[in-house]
């Protein structure tokens, strides 16, 4: 898994790369959480163009990110979700989430 970083103004894209499982949600996590806490930005972009794959570890991460810029008074948008991810996504009641920011 590969994470990619990139801050525009007051917004944070994390480009995700790779499979989300309980291997490597881990240090995605901390990767992400690192980064929040620095910037603490108004915005958390998770773009999930190149994941191939996610369980329910993918689904923990993305409920940790948004508790955490929510902290900050920031928001979260979910982007470039394969079919298969948005069915894991809406499965886990999270779409209502990706969709309303």
């Amino acid at each position: 898994m590969e994470v990619k970083i990139k801050i525009d103004k007051n917004a944070l894209f994390i480009f995700l790369e790779g499979d989300i499982d309980h291997h490597s949600a881990k240090s995605i996590r901390e990767s992400i959480d690192r980064e929040i806490e620095k910037i603490r930005p108004n915005l958390l972009v998770l773009d999930f163009k190149k994941v191939n794959f996610m369980d329910s570890s993918g689904i923990g991460l993305i409920m940790g990110r948004y508790k955490l810029v929510k902290t900050l008074k920031g928001s979260l948008k979910i982007i470039n979700t394969s079919q298969r991810i948005e069915r894991i996504i809406k499965l886990s009641g999270l779409y209502n989430l990706k969709n309303s920011c």
